[in-house]
């Protein structure tokens, strides 16, 4: 955890916003779902458009896992953008048949990190907001 120790992250994102990621990260796997056959690394730049055949996944990590994980960085993408995580989250939940609570929470666990990298990076200041205030909901 020496990331929290650098003055960007450690002004914005506290070590405990980062243990209540790791604490509920633990309850989704306590209480996994049934594995199944992932992607690995699925994000826009994976997705193609694949004509009538409609979105073709590339570039597959393949693993297997709880299909909520596979569709986090989806969602956070969704950050400073104008359709936003939440809309991303309900749109791919609906359409994956995914569990919308379930897929939440792991963006709340992933989105602390996705913080750090962000600010790391000097990611814009709204997505960075946005992030914090997901990683921050796992608080109340």
């Amino acid at each position: 955890m020496g990331q929290l120790t650098e003055p960007a992250v450690a002004a914005r994102l506290h070590r405990s916003d980062f243990e209540r990621a790791l604490d509920e990260y633990g309850h989704l796997v306590g209480h996994a779902v049934a594995d199944v056959l992932l992607h690995g690394d699925l994000h826009l730049g994976n997705v193609l458009d694949g004509g009538p055949r409609g979105l073709v996944a590339i570039d597959p990590m393949a693993c297997v896992g709880d299909p909520c994980s596979d569709a986090v960085d989806y969602v956070l993408h969704g950050a400073g953008r104008s359709d936003g995580m939440e809309y991303r989250l309900h749109a791919l939940s609906t359409e994956a048949r995914l569990d919308a609570g379930r897929l939440y929470a792991w963006c709340r666990v992933v989105a602390a990190a996705t913080a750090i990298q962000a600010l790391r990076h000097g990611g814009q200041e709204r997505v960075v907001d946005e992030l914090l205030a997901l990683a921050r909901w796992i608080n109340q």
